[in-house]
């Protein structure tokens, strides 16, 4: 189980386009699904991965809690699914009505989505702005599968609150820990290990 950290990408940054199919409804999702929304929470995850095993409870609290609330919120895997078969569509698809996830989760088969993000590890978290302007990236709360500590999401939680109540995100994050993204041969991007 090795440890990837991720990769910070800059405060500020435009939330990078996509076109990803939800393994639930087949449906296209992209930016503009959610254009309206004050807030957008995009989270690259997976099935396999002990760390979003540890915190996957908590991941469809969190789409409970806001389903009220003016945040569009999407997961996606980009892990290949040839050798990582739970990571497949059909995988994923048993994933959310198990875990009883009230948001869509979508599938990156080209791994091109995750690259346009620097999504390094599952979970993966980047929340961006009502002008879809990136407020925080980094982890979901203190908590890993061998520490100890509960699962709160409270840094993911503080910083949605921020943007739905119209404040500032903290600008102290702490990188997301977790397995890294499963690129296909030959595709693994360049900021990937550094």
């Amino acid at each position: 189980m090795a440890q990837t950290a991720s990769t910070m990408l800059p405060l500020g940054t435009q939330a990078p386009a996509f076109h990803l199919p939800d393994v639930v409804s087949g449906k296209t999702l992209s930016l503009a699904t959610f254009a309206d929304k004050q807030a957008l929470l995009v989270m690259f995850i997976c099935r396999h991965c002990p760390f979003v095993k540890h915190v996957q409870a908590e991941l469809a609290q969190i789409g409970k809690d806001y389903a009220g609330k003016n945040i569009g919120i999407v997961a996606i895997s980009a892990n290949d699914a040839t050798k990582y078969p739970d990571d497949a569509p059909d995988k994923l698809k048993a994933m959310v009505q198990e875990q009883g996830f009230t948001f869509p989760v979508c599938y990156d088969e080209s791994q091109e989505t995750a690259k346009v993000y620097t999504a390094a590890c599952t979970p993966d978290f980047f929340l961006f702005d009502a002008d879809k302007k990136l407020v925080y990236r980094g982890q979901l709360d203190d908590s890993r599968p061998s520490n100890g500590k509960p699962v709160t999401g409270k840094d993911l939680r503080a910083a949605i609150d921020s943007v739905l109540g119209k404040e500032l995100v903290n600008p102290e994050q702490k990188p997301s820990i977790g397995c890294n993204i499963k690129w296909k041969p030959g595709n693994q991007p360049a900021y990937f290990g550094h």
